[in-house]
């Protein structure tokens, strides 16, 4: 489909997750983000790229749940069904994954050929992790 760009859907493995999520119930839906922070997060200083690619999409999905969002899913990027009302536990686990993917000695962070990417990748991961920090009740 297309190679790896720096965006949180860009890889592979990220269009499948989403496509994976597009078959489960909301109920389930909150279960697979749950579960893919919870091993990010769980991992120690090495995170699996593959992980840490589908704990940034999910991230990204997330994030763009939030009223005011900067972060806004590509309509082909993100399941065709609106994600449901996500609970606030699961920001709070999005946060802590994506801080952990940060750090540096993810694959993540060092697999890009080219800093500038890594650089770009970094920013934009920053970026969701603003738009989750957002508290939304106004």
């Amino acid at each position: 489909m297309h190679g790896r760009g720096t965006g949180p859907f860009d890889s592979d493995l990220a269009a499948d997750f989403v496509e994976e999520l597009e078959r489960l119930t909301h109920q389930q839906v909150i279960e697979v983000l749950e579960r893919t922070f919870q091993r990010v997060t769980d991992s120690g200083e090495r995170i699996d790229s593959g992980d840490g690619a589908e704990a940034v999409a999910a991230g990204a999905l997330v994030a763009s749940t939030l009223p005011d969002s900067p972060i806004v899913t590509d309509p082909d990027d993100s399941p065709r069904e609106p994600l449901p009302e996500l609970p606030a536990s699961l920001r709070a686990s999005a946060r802590l994954a994506l801080d952990h993917v940060l750090q540096d000695g993810s694959d993540m962070a060092i697999g890009w050929v080219d800093s500038a990417d890594a650089e770009q990748w970094r920013q934009e991961v920053r970026q969701i992790l603003r738009a989750l920090e957002t508290p939304n009740d106004h």
